[in-house]
Order: structure tokens, then sequence, then C-alpha cells
């Protein structure tokens, strides 16, 4: 399955309401369940991101509607990066012409 690094920053309206944070991760992490896959590691971090998490999706489109929604609620911007495994690396790399 994909793995996806997030990097999160809260928007104005997510700081606002930062005691409803941990709420609103239950609710991620049920979204992430429901389409296929899995929030693996979650951190709040300090920095330029507030949060990074990495996760699992079936796919890369299945994974783009779950970001959407996240940020359609308003608490949340996020760039995301398709991580590849150590394995998946040395694949792509034996690969190559």
């Amino acid at each position: 399955m994909p793995t996806y690094i997030t990097l999160f920053r809260y928007t104005q309206q997510g700081i606002e309401k930062i005691k409803e944070s941990p709420a609103r991760l239950d609710r991620a992490k049920q979204m992430v369940k429901a389409a296929g896959g899995e929030i693996k590691a979650f951190y709040l971090t300090l920095g330029t991101y507030d949060i990074v998490t990495i996760s699992e999706a079936p796919n890369d489109a299945a994974y783009a509607k779950i970001m959407l929604t996240l940020a359609a609620a308003g608490a949340v911007r996020s760039e995301t990066l398709h991580a590849f495994s150590e394995a998946e690396y040395r694949k792509l790399i034996g690969e190559l012409p």
C-alpha cells in the first residue's frame, strides 16, 4: 500500500479552535480507515509545520479525496509527499537503464 508523509499547518480557524484538534484527529483517522488506509504515525511539530503524519492508503486518488475533505473543513492546510520505502527505492533504482 502506498505511503504518504503529510505536512500540516493550522489555519486561523484551526488554531482558534485548537482544543477541538484531538477530536478532528480522531475523525481523520476514521476517514482514512474507511478509505482502506491507516494513519501510522502522528507528530505535533515545531517549526514551519504544525503536524506531520505518516499514512497509508490504497492509492493516490483515495488519499487525495481524504486530503481534500480535510482541507474543506477549514482547520488545516496540507502538503503531501508520496514516500517510497527502502525496498521500493532499491527496486526502482535496480530497474533503471
